[in-house]
């Protein structure tokens, strides 16, 4: 996030306005297709962040782009922000917006990694064990693939990881030779 003051500013406004016209979870789902579109459009950034291409001229490639599948609310906050020269802030306030959503709302977001791909049951299995453990309402689990850990898994919450991981085993092992802890120094 590169103004997080900004992101934020904005995103309250804009829960704010959205909770004021009753349309909170509608701008919720908005905003979340729009974050999973800056995410999976490289183009669509490199259009948010162009100094080059002119307000009127972003205006209508995301009005054509975002057309029908925007609430008229969200579609004039995006309207807005390009007129007010904030376009490349929307990703932003987009992540900024999500936060507070699910603060709002008493979701705890969690990520967990892994090694192989984890089923439904594993992953209901888990969120079971966080809501008991932590007295969690609701949880967001998201979930990663990262063969690089060869075997365990990473839990990302509340500002907080868990690592049980057998790459991180292996790198404290490797810690604990290098330290030769076994061996008594000789003066």
């Amino acid at each position: 996030m590169q103004n997080p003051r900004l992101a934020g500013r904005y995103a309250k406004s804009l829960i704010d306005l959205s909770r004021e016209k009753n349309q909170l979870d509608l701008i919720y789902g908005d905003i979340v297709q729009l974050q999973k579109l800056c995410k999976e459009s490289r183009e669509l950034l490199n259009l948010l962040r162009s100094p080059i291409i002119k307000a009127d001229k972003k205006n209508a490639i995301l009005k054509e782009a975002l057309i029908g599948k925007l609430n008229p609310l969200t579609a004039a906050f995006v309207q807005l922000m390009v007129s007010k020269g904030r376009e490349s802030a929307l990703p932003d306030i987009a992540e900024a917006f999500i936060e507070q959503y699910n603060k709002i709302n008493g979701i705890q977001k969690v990520r967990l990694i892994t090694a192989t791909p984890v089923s439904e049951d594993l992953k209901s299995a888990i969120t079971q064990q966080l809501k008991s453990a932590n007295s969690f309402d609701k949880i967001d689990l998201e979930t990663s693939v990262n063969e690089l850990l060869i075997g365990g898994f990473q839990l990302e919450f509340d500002g907080k990881q868990v690592d049980a991981s057998i790459a991180r085993d292996l790198r404290d092992i490797k810690k604990q030779f290098q330290q030769n802890i076994y061996i008594s120094t000789i003066n």
